[in-house]
């Protein structure tokens, strides 16, 4: 077992449960992850997240959804999400990297969007969006405004779990360092 999963696994049950609520705000899942501990490897840790988010229901997802900042929303970013601002902006920084007029008009397409997506789906759309370019992200925005609910349903938790993913790894990789 590495360092960094021992640290993992060594976090109290009040640490572990917001270190995981970083990751993924379903509050089914950070349970489940709670009773799969001691994690042997950080492929075991991906695996049981999997697992778990794989056994979840819509309730679920939706609950990890409202854990997210609408994409290219800076205002909520900053007023809401204020404790992860600086998570959440990293995973969109793609959306940042454009000159200022591309991004204006990309950032108010990505707002009407978005609140077209909410109201006919119910949730904000969610796209895992590390390394994804403004432009490649409204892209899947308008693309999946053709879905049907379920499959929307479908498609979010899919990108939600990669999302996870992604933050497991970071935290994974950042224990050591942080103990």
């Amino acid at each position: 077992m590495s360092a960094e999963v021992a640290a993992v696994n060594a976090l109290s049950a009040e640490q572990f449960a917001a270190a995981m609520r970083d990751c993924c705000t379903s509050s089914r899942w950070i349970e489940g992850m709670q009773r799969a501990r001691p994690f042997q490897s950080s492929q075991h840790i991906q695996e049981e997240a999997s697992r778990i988010w794989a056994g979840l229901d819509e309730a679920d997802f939706l609950e990890a959804f409202r854990g997210h900042p609408k994409i290219g929303d800076l205002d909520s970013l900053r007023t809401k999400f204020r404790a992860q601002a600086a998570k959440c902006a990293a995973e969109q920084a793609g959306s940042l990297e454009a000159p200022d007029i591309v991004l204006k008009v990309s950032n108010e397409a990505l707002q009407r969007y978005n609140d077209e997506y909410e109201k006919r789906f119910g949730f904000i759309f969610i796209i895992c969006a590390q390394g994804k370019p403004a432009a490649e992200m409204l892209g899947w925005l308008v693309a999946r405004l053709a879905n049907d609910r379920a499959t929307e349903i479908r498609i979010a938790a899919a990108e939600q779990g990669k999302i996870t993913a992604l933050r497991l790894q970071k935290l994974v990789a950042a224990r050591p360092a942080s103990l």
